[in-house]
């Protein structure tokens, strides 16, 4: 793997990342840079995992050959027009960017760019993310490895087609949301039966967790591990029966239909935004009377 690696953006998922590489041994702390623009958060990882902070976003893309850009979609326009046309054939650029087709940003570059678009969720931020990996036509499969053994140091991955990458931030993008809402109406049912909130959340918590262990060290279906907490009349089926009622699993299902068709929405909005004028930029000419 070629190194040092660059991260521009030093947000939650962008330490996520510093922190992953370097404690898995990945990249040492001088392998990884990174570019932040607000001076305090960047006194604090340069201090906390003594890497090295790059003077611009330019001097990263100048000194690292394998780039993620981890910053938010709305500052996709501002970042590209300055990094896309110092962007070479020999750099990889990996993208966290939700919503951001990999086209659009190859639209800033000067020439065609080897670049992965890559989803990751906020469990990355303890390693146990899930990231779903898309490789552009440029990309080798040394790239895709490559992004693979950086997001598998903050959880696993999954490669899947581009045209899947709206379904995946809608799913495990934004799944961690959903499960925290269900933990929370799952602790206050506990309260409302007379639990404390300490002890009702702890039990939710756990349960949840070792209910996904379950599923991941069985390999069982969910539905079949369901099956097989339900006796005929019991207390468990009395319970998904009244989720059925509510409809729990509809209201799931449509959540992560609706994140899924705002997630292109904020795709095709971004290719309708103008362009920032790019640093240094040729001034035009006045044309002749």
């Amino acid at each position: 793997m070629r190194k040092p690696l660059g991260i521009i953006g030093g947000g939650n998922v962008g330490e996520a990342l510093i922190a992953g590489v370097i404690q898995s041994g990945l990249f040492s702390p001088e392998e990884v840079r990174f570019s932040e623009p607000r001076p305090d958060r960047r006194d604090y990882l340069r201090e906390k995992y003594q890497a090295p902070a790059a003077k611009s976003n330019l001097d990263l893309v100048a000194h690292t050959p394998i780039l993620i850009l981890a910053v938010k979609p709305q500052s996709v326009p501002e970042v590209l027009s300055e990094i896309g046309p110092a962007l070479k054939k020999d750099h990889l650029l990996i993208s966290i960017c939700a919503g951001v087709p990999l086209d659009y940003l190859q639209s800033y570059c000067r020439q065609p760019i080897r670049m992965i678009r890559a989803m990751p969720n906020t469990p990355a931020l303890i390693q146990k993310g899930a990231t779903a990996l898309a490789p552009s036509p440029q990309a080798k499969a040394e790239d895709l490895s490559t992004a693979e053994a950086i997001f598998q140091a903050v959880g696993i991955t999954v490669i899947v087609k581009e045209s899947l990458m709206d379904a995946v931030t809608g799913l495990s993008g934004s799944g961690p949301a959903y499960v925290f809402a269900a933990i929370e109406a799952l602790a206050a049912g506990g309260v409302k039966e007379g639990l404390s909130q300490e002890a009702a959340l702890a039990l939710t918590t756990q349960t949840v967790l070792g209910a996904a262990h379950l599923i991941q060290s069985t390999g069982k279906h969910p539905a079949t591990l369901r099956d097989q907490v339900c006796t005929p009349g019991g207390t468990t089926i009395s319970g998904l029966y009244a989720m059925e009622e509510g409809g729990f699993r509809l209201a799931l299902m449509n959540a992560v239909i609706s994140a899924t068709r705002r997630s292109k929405e904020l795709g095709e909005a971004l290719r309708t935004t103008p362009r920032p004028s790019s640093p240094g930029g040729a001034k035009k000419r006045k044309g002749k009377k």
